[in-house]
């Protein structure tokens, strides 16, 4: 039975299904010309596979794992900002701000401070921001303060290096500044903001992986990726008659002297 008070079960499952669309490109299956785009290691992928014991088979999906990642962390970006426009008093502009929040009655801040709304930047990761970005985004927040005297901002870390919600601290222009309503949350503490339940987070979490493996098996459109990469890769071996490590090198090394092969090999793939 569904527990969450302040999501539908409807709504969640569509979220769901909706992030794991964003993985668009990331679903492609991987062939051998997709994984050998941007030249391949061979040297690191044989040590990998000493060092931890690893077979080829697990050393090859890893590396598509690896590939596939680039592109994955906006998908989880997508996962943590869009669920808000399903809860009530949240905002999801298209543009600007990730999360605009504006209850009725206003939010309490700090004891005795409240304010009618909140406007929120998140991150995936309280160590993603270098010095710079989180230079501009608190003069941001600064600028926004300055222009609606009624609201706080919010920095909102999914993955925070404790649960918080204090006072965001920074050094601009060799200044360290703080502002009591420019705020530093994790994203439990956010989730309780909005929802009034200390646990909102953590029944997100629970409901995640049900949720990811109904959307996989209800939706024609979604489906696990099917990767091709070993059985070519044992192909250009068996064909060439040579080892698979060989085939391997052939991919990043096929014109250094001693690791060519045959031409129609070498055009299968390139």
């Amino acid at each position: 039975m569904w527990s969450i008070n302040f999501i539908s079960e409807e709504d969640f499952n569509v979220h769901v299904a909706n992030t794991i669309r964003t993985y668009a490109e990331s679903l492609t299956p991987y062939d051998l010309k997709r994984f050998n785009n941007n030249i391949v290691d061979p040297i690191k992928l044989i040590f990998d596979k000493s060092v931890y014991g690893l077979s080829w088979g697990e050393v090859i999906q890893n590396e598509i794992v690896r590939q596939r990642d680039k592109s994955n962390n906006n998908s989880i970006g997508y996962f943590h900002q869009k669920i808000f426009s399903f809860i009530s008093g949240c905002e999801v502009p298209k543009q600007g701000w990730d999360v605009i929040y504006e209850p009725k009655g206003g939010l309490e801040i700090y004891e005795g401070m409240r304010v009618a709304r909140a406007f929120v930047e998140m991150k995936n990761k309280h160590n993603t921001m270098n010095s710079s970005s989180a230079r501009n985004t608190y003069i941001r927040m600064q600028d926004k303060l300055l222009n609606d005297d009624d609201c706080a901002c919010m920095l909102v870390e999914a993955i925070a290096k404790t649960r918080q919600n204090e006072q965001w601290r920074i050094t601009v222009d060799g200044e360290r500044r703080g502002h009591r309503l420019i705020r530093r949350v994790s994203i439990d503490r956010f989730y309780e903001i909005v929802t009034g339940d200390s646990n909102a987070f953590y029944k997100i979490c629970e409901a995640l992986p049900a949720a990811i493996e109904y959307a996989l098996r209800s939706s024609s459109d979604l489906h696990v990726p099917i990767d091709t990469v070993m059985q070519e890769l044992q192909k250009i071996a068996d064909d060439a008659e040579v080892t698979f490590i060989e085939a391997l090198y052939y991919l990043a090394f096929f014109d250094y002297p001693g690791f060519s092969l045959n031409d129609g090999i070498r055009g299968s793939y390139q």
